[in-house]
């Protein structure tokens, strides 16, 4: 599977991976499952979709914001572990910051689950669970968290 040419096929290429933003890491392999933490709309370390969605952002702003979040899940994995070691994306949790008056989360989360399924294929069927929190960090309107299972070869064999 050649994650790039899937990325280029959409117009869309790999962020830098940011750093995490405290004690933890950005990918944590428990026997043949990958977490991981949570991404949030940052390219190239540009902080991106900051706000309220339905008060600063749009539903369309909301789709692009988890889209970025994917992207960056995807560049984590392909960093720290590499796409040739993924038998397929578990769950995604979703994380949104709206208004009282907003009710488009799942249609914005589809900015994740479609590019993990483009990108991944079969490989990117997961389940998912979609949260409204009171605020995120940095002022982030989304976020997500995933879990990969591993083919058999660990990280570091």
């Amino acid at each position: 599977m050649n994650i790039v040419e899937s990325l280029n096929a959409l117009n869309l290429e790999l962020p830098q991976v940011s750093t995490p933003g405290g004690n933890y890491q950005s990918v944590n392999v428990r026997d043949n499952i990958a977490y991981v933490a949570i991404q949030f709309p940052i390219y190239n370390e540009e902080f991106r979709f900051q706000g309220v969605l339905g008060k600063d952002l749009t539903t369309d702003d909301g789709t692009q914001a988890m889209q970025l979040c994917a992207l960056n899940v995807i560049a984590q994995i392909n960093q720290k572990i590499g796409f040739e070691h993924i038998l397929g994306l578990n769950h995604l949790d979703a994380y949104y910051v709206a208004s009282d008056t907003w009710d488009e989360a799942p249609k914005i989360v589809n900015g994740a689950s479609d590019l993990f399924i483009h990108v991944l294929g079969e490989k990117g069927n997961h389940s998912r669970a979609i949260m409204g929190v009171l605020n995120l960090p940095r002022g982030f309107s989304v976020g997500i968290t995933t879990s990969f299972t591993l083919s058999g070869k660990q990280i570091g064999e």
